[in-house]
């Protein structure tokens, strides 16, 4: 029994009868009010529980050597899809000019509206005895080799696509001023296509792969040419209000360029109508997507009303944030974030730009790491208590204030009654 004793004489927690219990208005209120409180926060802790938080930190980007996929989907509202061409340059010195591979083109109407869908790249058709590089019909017992048109780096080199010759003239720096001519460029319908594309749009979405340094990917309004460190750009002259086949499928540089090569100087001076390089940037984004990324660029569109009549250059500077996203299983999301500003380069003065859609891209050394976690169950547990504990107590002591106030109030009132 003396064991009994002392454990009762430990006890924190004496009892009081409750006949000496004196309960209030004041008191049932706050009671109330604590307990929706305390339900409330309790409930809350339970969401944060069952739901992982996302911790972030900032380390030093040690990665070397990488890819990058650069997704993107725009829509030219008043540029034909045969004349968006996809170039690609970095500072290692990787350079890709009209890509092709892992894009999709839709032709659309003034209204937005789709009238075709297609992968980028047309093959040759089969036609009854094409041209051959010797200068005579293809027989039937003869393998087809169709002629460069003079650009052939040797004897036996062949041609046999519209897209061929034209990238066998670019090697040589040379520009192909007469499509016409080219036996394969008529075969593949190369103008007729120029012809039904008239006054329509263009939405082009895909992606590229590029290396993991600073780097630019464009949007042009032709074909693209490089010779001895220029780049230029042979423009189609497509004009739907003074159409005509030989102006449309002439390549020509926006302006007064000057380019110097071993055939001698090239020179053009066409303008380019100025609605061709509007467009609305649907999606864009950097590797893969993880949780809560925001692509700033998204839904952003660009229209320029027509002052000088002339076109330029439009830039978007993007500074790309390396992130890895760990999930609460452990996967990771190597992926990218990024900042961007924008600018409009007018072609006004020499040496005049080159119109389109430019994207300059470079890299931080600076890496965001994303790893989402779960609340321990011995953490909910100490908070749970602490949001118990903690409201009573508060609401222990507005009552005793309240209870004690009240009271006194109550004995001034008597003692100035009885006075």
């Amino acid at each position: 029994m003396e064991l009994w004793s002392k454990l009762r004489s430990l006890d924190a927690y004496p009892k009081v009868n409750e006949d000496f219990y004196s309960r209030t208005l004041s008191g049932g209120l706050i009671t109330i009010v604590s307990s929706l409180a305390i339900l409330l926060l309790f409930f809350s802790e339970i969401r944060l529980y069952l739901y992982a938080a996302t911790e972030s930190k900032l380390t030093v980007d040690t990665s070397r050597g990488e890819r990058l996929h650069i997704n993107f989907d725009v829509t030219f509202p008043a540029l034909p899809c045969s004349l968006v061409a996809i170039d690609t340059m970095d500072v290692s010195g990787e350079q890709h000019y009209d890509i092709r591979h892992d894009i999709m083109k839709k032709r659309i109407d003034h209204l937005g509206n789709v009238i075709e869908s297609r992968k980028d790249g047309v093959g040759s058709p089969k036609i009854e005895r094409p041209l051959q590089n010797h200068g005579g019909r293809l027989d039937h017992n003869e393998v087809y080799c169709g002629s460069c048109y003079g650009s052939e780096e040797s004897d036996d080199q062949c041609c046999n696509s519209c897209e061929e010759v034209r990238d066998s003239y670019r090697k040589k720096g040379w520009a192909l001023t007469n499509v016409e001519s080219i036996d394969q460029c008529k075969r593949e319908g190369f103008v007729q296509r120029l012809k039904d594309e008239q006054g329509e749009g263009c939405n082009i979405h895909g992606f590229v792969d590029v290396n993991k340094v600073a780097g630019n990917f464009h949007f042009a309004p032709g074909k693209s040419l490089d010779h001895a460190f220029n780049f230029l750009q042979d423009m189609l002259n497509f004009q739907p209000e003074n159409y005509n086949a030989s102006r449309i499928i002439s390549f020509y540089l926006q302006s007064n360029y000057c380019i110097e090569h071993k055939h001698g100087p090239l020179m053009a001076n066409y303008p380019l109508s100025l609605k061709q390089i509007s467009h609305k940037i649907n999606k864009l984004s950097f590797g893969k997507e993880f949780p809560g990324v925001v692509n700033p660029l998204d839904g952003v569109e660009w229209k320029q009303e027509q002052t000088t009549g002339l076109t330029g250059m439009y830039q978007y500077f993007v500074k790309v944030v390396p992130t890895i996203y760990t999930d609460i299983r452990g996967r990771k999301i190597h992926s990218n974030q990024f900042s961007v500003t924008e600018h409009f380069r007018e072609a006004i003065g020499l040496p005049r730009p080159p119109p389109g859609v430019y994207f300059f891209y470079e890299f931080s050394p600076i890496q965001v790491d994303f790893t989402e976690e779960n609340t321990s169950l011995l953490h909910f547990l100490t908070n749970i208590c602490a949001i118990v504990g903690g409201i009573f107590t508060v609401a222990g002591i507005i009552d005793s204030f309240v209870y004690h106030g009240h009271r006194a109030i109550k004995k001034k009132m008597e003692i100035g009654k009885l006075g």
